[in-house]
C-alpha cells in the first residue's frame, strides 16, 4: 500500500469535483475546492474520520468494499477505479459488465462507411449497425435487443446461418468465437448477461456444448468469408476488426477486392437494402 501516492490521489480527485456533479447543492460559504471531506465520506457510507485519515495519509489498508465505495463517491473512470485498488495493494476489481454504450464518433463514423459495419461488444452483442451491415447480416432493427446476439444467430439458428455462410465458414467462426467468448469470461466473471448467454449455447446447441468442452481461450481478430446472399449472390469478404480497447467493443467492417465482382454486390446491396431479408424472414 502507497498511503502518500494514495492520499495525494484521493484529494486531488476530491477537489476536482464540483457539488453539482454528484448531485448536492453548492452552498454558501464553501472555502475548499470542490467536495468537503465529509460530503465524500457521506458518499462512499463511511465515517469522516476514516476517510480523513486515509486522505492524510495515516489511515489502515482499505478494504475491497471501502474502495468500490471510494471510486463511486468520486466518479471515478474504470482506469482510475483500477489505479485506485493498486494504490492501496489490491488486484482491480473485475468491471461489473462489457459496457453498451458506444460512443457518439463510433456512431458518426458507421453511418457514413460505404461499406458494412457494425459494433459488438465483448460477448458478440450487437449494439450498433449501419443500413449495409443489415442488409449483408439480417435486420438487426426487425430482433429483439437480446437476440441481436452474432453467437444466437450462428448457434441457435438452425441452418440458415450455415446456408449463407457456407459449412467450412461457420465451422471456423463457431470455433473462434467460443474461444474468444470463453476468454471474456475471464475477463467478467460475475456478469449475469454473458453467464446467461452460455447457459442458452450450451442447452441450445451440442456443437457449442462440444467446442466449449475444449476450453480454448483467443481473441478473435480478423476473419475472411463468403456469403451467399439470397439476393445478390456470392460475395467474398475480408472482415476487418476494430478494436476499442477501453470499453472492450470492436468495430467489425466487410471489405471487398475494389472493383471485383463482391464489390460490386455490396454496392447493389446499398440499393436493395433489407427487402430481401425482410422477405426471407
Amino acid at each position: 500500500m502507497d498511503r502518500a501516492q494514495l492520499a495525494e490521489f484521493l484529494r486531488i480527485r476530491r477537489e476536482g469535483l464540483r457539488p453539482a456533479d454528484v448531485g448536492l447543492p453548492a452552498g454558501l460559504r464553501r472555502r475548499t475546492p470542490g467536495l468537503r471531506r465529509e460530503e465524500v465520506a457521506s458518499l462512499a457510507t463511511m465515517s469522516t474520520d476514516y476517510y480523513t485519515r486515509l486522505e492524510q495519509g495515516r489511515g489502515p489498508r482499505p478494504s475491497r468494499p471501502v474502495l468500490a465505495g471510494l471510486a463511486r463517491a468520486l466518479r471515478l473512470s474504470d482506469a482510475e477505479r483500477d489505479h485506485l485498488f493498486r494504490l492501496a495493494g489490491e488486484q482491480p476489481a473485475p468491471p461489473p459488465g462489457p459496457p453498451a454504450e458506444v460512443r457518439t464518433g463510433v456512431l458518426r463514423m458507421l453511418a457514413r462507411l460505404d461499406v458494412p459495419a457494425l459494433v459488438l461488444d465483448a460477448k458478440y452483442d450487437v449494439l450498433a449497425w449501419n443500413p449495409l451491415a443489415a442488409a449483408l447480416i439480417a435486420d438487426f432493427s426487425a430482433m429483439p435487443p437480446r437476440q441481436r446476439n452474432l453467437l444466437r444467430l450462428r448457434f441457435l439458428s438452425g441452418d440458415r446461418q450455415r446456408e449463407r455462410f457456407g459449412q467450412e465458414a461457420t465451422t471456423e467462426f463457431a470455433r473462434e468465437t467460443a474461444a474468444d467468448l470463453r476468454a471474456a469470461t475471464g475477463r467478467y466473471p460475475d456478469d449475469p448477461a454473458i453467464s446467461a448467454l452460455v447457459a442458452d449455447l450450451l442447452g441450445g446447441s451440442e456443437e457449442f456444448a462440444r467446442i466449449w468442452a475444449l476450453h480454448e481461450v483467443a481473441n478473435q481478430q480478423s476473419m475472411c468469408q463468403t456469403i451467399f446472399h439470397p439476393t445478390v449472390g456470392r460475395i467474398d469478404v475480408v472482415c476487418e476488426v476494430l478494436v476499442i480497447p477501453e470499453r472492450d467493443q470492436r468495430v467489425i467492417l466487410y471489405t471487398a477486392a475494389p472493383g471485383s465482382s463482391s464489390d460490386e454486390a455490396l454496392r447493389l446491396l446499398d440499393v436493395v437494402g433489407t427487402q430481401s431479408l425482410l422477405a426471407d424472414s
